[in-house]
């Protein structure tokens, strides 16, 4: 017993230190833009700014609430408060956690520890699989094909993206069980409504596909009763995630029912084609791809000589999920490539569906563990200065930004993939508001109560920006360059905010 429980806690370690590498390498790339500075990615560090400076709440989110997310990041900021690291460290904590966690729903898929299996160590040769791909993408786009570093952002659902391999290893355990049990059913449903409730893509990502693994379960009598039972759990808990999201409609600013558009799917298939080959352009691409293909064929041969439930669907979501979730994201007609996420987190999958100890000497068993453990707490402590240098790495730019507006005492505006990022490092975010380019209050994943002050006397601007569409009264008394932002200052003059829309 006392040694199971030092495996498991070396999992543990293990996983953080695979993790704390592999954001030091993707925060070494310009990956770091997505991490650190876009606009998309920075709304969960802006809620809890709001929430722990005690603004007043009214938010407008979009279909995803972001909850777990929000309680991670907001944990790691208070524990950082004392000390002052700056946001992007805790950015940069925050997505060593989320792999962190997927190890931890990785390790539940590869069921418990019996004898002739190994499935700690499996678990961290999943991860260690995932990480590689990971690190095979440095390119800035939110929209490239590079799916596996967006686990380490705090809005590109990596808290989906676990609680999907934790309902696969809670079907898993359940099939393990000798008896059918009432627990797992049960936390599968809670896993299930805490994760509609936060992000409906749940639904697809896991419901759909788990549904259909079940189903076919289900045909079968030796697996039928708990096939039926686990489904039904699953559809419930469903269900009540996505009543639940009734309460909280104020401040879900779109419902998401407009991303599907099924007559575009030619489009969507050209789309997700021409990403696919910008990302086989490169050797890092064909790497990730080669790796990718060869797990999803492992999946494939696991199901099909599984000798025993839980390890075939385990197996089956490897290379289920993937295929569902890209067929329905281009049956649906969608352009947002990380609504493919499942055909790369899912993959790896395949590693623990049956974990067998490999037959080497206790000698050769003992060498390998030390090397690999020297290994990785050498890169982990190699890491740690790579994360304060990318995550401290000077911008004048936006000092000059957050420095003269902090001085100024006023409030001004700019558009989305302008503003949010000053307004993260600004002292006191409110000053600075979420406008569009006719200067209408843009309420999209942003605080509402900023558009209380009706009026602003200065306007952000980059290469992001859309020109402005102001009137010929709106002239600027003083134009201030802080290279590649440019502030525009209208005072004494003031210019009035429009309406809220989104």
């Amino acid at each position: 017993m006392r040694g199971d429980r030092i495996r498991e806690l070396g999992g543990w370690l293990g996983a953080l230190l695979l993790a704390t590498a592999t954001a030091a390498q993707v925060a070494s790339t310009e990956r770091a833009e997505l991490l650190f500075r876009d606009g998309d990615s920075l709304v969960v560090a802006l809620l809890v700014r709001s929430i722990t400076e005690g603004q007043p709440f009214d938010w407008a989110m979009s279909s995803v609430l972001f909850i777990p997310e929000t309680l991670a990041f907001g944990m790691l900021w208070m524990l950082s408060r004392p000390f002052d690291p700056g946001v992007d460290i805790v950015l940069a904590a925050a997505g060593a956690l989320n792999l962190v966690g997927l190890y931890g729903g990785i390790r539940l898929a590869a069921g418990r520890r019996r004898d002739g299996a190994a499935p700690v160590a499996w678990s961290l040769v999943a991860l260690a699989a995932f990480c590689l791909l990971a690190a095979t993408e440095t390119s800035s786009s939110r929209d490239a094909l590079e799916l596996a570093s967006l686990q380490l952002t705090t809005t590109y659902y990596a808290a989906t993206a676990v609680a999907v391999v934790v309902s696969v290893g809670i079907v898993r355990r359940a099939f393990d069980r000798s008896g059918i049990g009432r627990s797992l059913p049960v936390w599968l449903a809670a896993v299930a409504s805490a994760s509609v409730l936060s992000n409906p893509l749940f639904v697809a990502w896991a419901t759909v596909p788990l549904a259909a693994i079940l189903g076919v379960a289900a045909v079968y009598p030796t697996s039928r009763r708990k096939a039926v039972l686990l489904l039904a759990w699953l559809l419930g808990g469903t269900v009540v995630g996505l009543l639940a999201r009734i309460p909280l409609s104020l401040w879900i600013a779109n419902s998401g029912t407009g991303y599907a558009q099924p007559g575009q799917w030619p489009e969507s298939a050209r789309y997700y084609g021409d990403l696919l080959a910008q990302r086989l352009s490169n050797p890092l691409g064909v790497t990730a791809a080669f790796l990718v293909a060869a797990l999803l064929v492992l999946a494939i041969r696991q199901a099909l000589r599984a000798q025993d439930a839980g390890a075939r669907v385990v197996a089956a979501s490897a290379f289920v999920l993937p295929l569902l979730v890209t067929i329905g994201a281009i049956a649906l007609g969608t352009h947002a490539t990380r609504y493919l996420e499942p055909a790369l987190f899912a993959p790896v999958l395949a590693l623990v569906a049956s974990p067998r100890i490999m037959r080497v000497s206790r000698r050769a068993a003992t060498v390998l563990t030390a090397t690999v453990a020297s290994v990785l707490v050498v890169g982990a402590a190699l890491s740690v200065p790579r994360i304060l240098a990318a995550a401290q790495h000077p911008d004048p730019d936006l000092t000059c930004v957050t420095d003269w507006v902090t001085e100024s005492g006023r409030t001004g505006g700019g558009q989305f993939w302008t503003a949010r990022l000053p307004k993260l490092h600004l002292d006191d975010p409110s000053q600075l508001v979420q406008v569009d380019h006719r200067l209408s209050a843009y309420a999209w994943l942003v605080n509402r109560s900023d558009f209380a002050a009706g009026e602003v006397t200065f306007l952000i601007e980059d290469a992001h920006s859309t020109p402005w569409q102001l009137g010929s009264n709106a002239v600027p008394t003083d134009t201030v360059s802080c290279g590649r932002y440019t502030i525009h200052d209208f005072a004494p003059a003031t210019l009035p905010l429009g309406p809220q829309h989104f």
